[in-house]
């Protein structure tokens, strides 16, 4: 297990604060586009559905290389901003860089026109197996509610991950779903729930023009909060009862204590959407390292960095990464 963190996240003084860093990292990144070749590489996931992912590999033998997984959050896709950061200094710094796109996400819709959530653990893990078939060492980060799905993932699923799964992080991780549902709602963060509530109602529309015979019209009409959205939309479609249902069964925290690979959970005290007793409240795996930063916001981490847009934690999550994916050294012995 790697050693608690000692590097410090010190943005200007004028960048400090929730809402500061969450809108200043939106508005540093969000022009930003992947500039590197990539292919694309279809994932079956089983029951009919299909997974899209970004592929940019190393030139040279494949093996030669890690690869990191980056999964986006709630309305992104392989081209939201704190994913190209991330894969792009990864790809500097030697890796093959994944961007996955959950079901129905990103240019992914034209192969699955199904709804994501944040339970579809068994999403990410096909994902992770496909990668693991084609290079030996692997990594994961996960950002918002892609952070919470690897962890899911890492503590429900670990019977189950590939050996070549070395490592993973996660960046702002809705751990309690409830929570932070909740807290989206709090008056502050209206910006926040109009822009959630938007791309989610014409997701659902987008959804309804392709498969009228499984989302029937109107259903998003008249939902203001991301609760209402899932229950009336995420919970019936994914399987669960109500959101409540949805949000005790699909949380990550209850999991954390299970996780058997180096983690990384970085978040920040000032998250206006992601509540810090939400995430300090859990027992931890021994080999899960939890580091809540005074300041950073959600998704945001602005400071002075290599990483591009500002983004600290691209750097911090690479850093924690590198050295568990080296390759074991090869010791030559002398023969007598």
């Amino acid at each position: 297990m790697p050693a608690p963190a000692k590097e410090a996240f010190c943005p200007p003084s004028w960048l400090r604060g929730g809402h500061r860093q969450t809108v200043a990292g939106y508005w540093l990144r969000h022009f930003m586009r992947w500039p590197l070749p990539c292919l694309d590489l279809p994932v079956d996931a089983g029951e009919g559905v299909r997974l899209l992912l970004r592929a940019s590999w190393q030139p040279g033998p494949r093996e030669r290389h890690p690869a990191l997984v980056v999964v986006h959050g709630l309305g992104g896709s392989d081209a939201s901003s704190y994913a190209v950061s991330v894969g792009r200094l990864a790809w500097t710094g030697g890796w093959h860089v994944l961007r996955m796109n959950m079901r129905g996400s990103g240019d992914g819709e034209a192969l699955c026109p199904l709804l994501y959530n944040a339970g579809l653990d068994t999403d990410l893990l096909a994902v992770v197996d496909e990668v693991a078939r084609r290079v030996p060492r692997l990594a994961v980060v996960g950002f918002s509610l892609g952070a919470n799905l690897a962890l899911l993932m890492l503590g429900r699923l670990r019977g189950a991950l590939p050996h070549g799964l070395l490592a993973a992080v996660a960046v702002s991780p809705p751990v309690d779903l409830a929570a932070c549902a909740l807290a989206v709602e709090q008056p502050a963060n209206r910006l926040y729930q109009h822009r959630f509530m938007t791309m989610l109602r014409e997701a659902y529309e987008r959804r309804h023009r392709a498969r009228p015979d499984l989302f029937p019209a109107g259903l998003e009409r008249g939902l203001r909060t991301v609760r209402q959205y899932d229950q009336r939309i995420t919970a019936p479609f994914g399987g669960y009862a109500d959101a409540d249902d949805y949000y005790a069964r699909s949380s990550a925290g209850p999991w954390l204590a299970q996780v058997d690979r180096p983690t990384l959970l970085l978040a920040a005290e000032d998250d206006p959407m992601i509540p810090a007793a939400s995430v300090t409240r859990w027992s931890l795996s021994p080999m899960v390292e939890r580091q809540i930063t005074s300041t950073g916001g959600h998704v945001g981490f602005v400071g002075r960095t290599p990483a591009p847009g500002w983004f600290w934690a691209a750097e911090r999550a690479l850093g924690f990464l590198q050295p568990l994916v080296q390759p074991e050294p090869v010791v030559e012995t002398q023969s007598q």
